[in-house]
This record gives structure tokens, sequence and C-alpha cells, in this order.
């Protein structure tokens, strides 16, 4: 299990009345013009995210950013915002978006949460912030790190 894995678990643990979708079980291409992925499990994922109010996403910092399943994630949600599927890119305006990311230590890096706040914004949706997180070097959470969770 990853440090972002125990993270959520432990929010989940808190926040009884979450649901968890991990991005490593769905099969999910890249974005391209020609919308060539079209049966891939995108659309089943989108569709079932629109059911919650808020979605809070959760990754590993791999290179000062979000792991590359996130981002080809984010990108196909270009696929929303064209032709047909229009009106279903339209549904997350007003829906609630938030980031929680994992590091190996509590350095964040000024910028991290660029992407997913300015997702939100284009896509209408109200962005309630991010909290960076990471275990200790023996895979446990630390009480600060529970504390930041707690607040959140």
């Amino acid at each position: 299990m990853g440090n972002t894995r125990v993270i959520v678990d432990y929010y989940m643990n808190i926040n009884k009345d979450t649901t968890l979708f991990d991005l490593n079980n769905y099969q999910i291409g890249y974005y391209d013009y020609d919308f060539k992925n079209a049966t891939d499990d995108f659309m089943d994922l989108y569709i079932n995210l629109l059911e919650y109010d808020t979605l809070i996403f959760a990754t590993p910092i791999y290179w000062y950013t979000m792991s590359a399943q996130m981002k080809t994630f984010f990108d196909r949600i270009s696929d929303m915002l064209h032709g047909e599927n229009k009106p279903l890119g339209r549904l997350l305006r007003g829906k609630n978006m938030a980031a929680i990311s994992c590091g190996s230590d509590s350095k964040i890096f000024e910028g991290f949460d660029m992407p997913f706040r300015e997702s939100a914004n284009y896509l209408g949706m109200y962005y309630e912030g991010h909290i960076h997180t990471w275990l200790e070097a023996n895979g446990s959470i630390s009480n600060q790190v529970k504390n930041i969770i707690k607040t959140f």
C-alpha cells in the first residue's frame, strides 16, 4: 500500500460518508483530439463522480506535481467540454473540489495546487483548498499530519 493510500484510508476513517475511487482500478487512456479513447473507463467513472457534491483528489507528489494517472484524468475532463458531452461537463458547475497531496516529507513547493485550483475555477467549481501530508520514516502518520487532516 502506498503512502497516499495510508493517508486516504485515515481520512476515510474519520469521514465515514466518503467513497473511494482509485484511479489505479480504471483503464483511462490519454486525451486526444479525435476521442479515440471513448470506450475506456473514463466516462463511467466521470458519471459516477457526478453523484457527489464534493470531489477530493488525493495524489502522491511525483516530480513536484500530481501523479500521471491524476493528470490523465484531468486531461480527459476535456472530453466533457466538447460536442455531445458538453452538457455532462457542465454538471460539475457548483460542485466542490479539494486536493490532498502526499510527499516524502513536510516540504511542499509553491504552486503545487495550481492545476486543481485553476481547473476548479475553469469548470465553475468551488475550490475548497489543499492539504499536504506525509508519513514518518516508520510509515506512521504523525500527530501533526493527523491534525492537518482533521481540520481539513
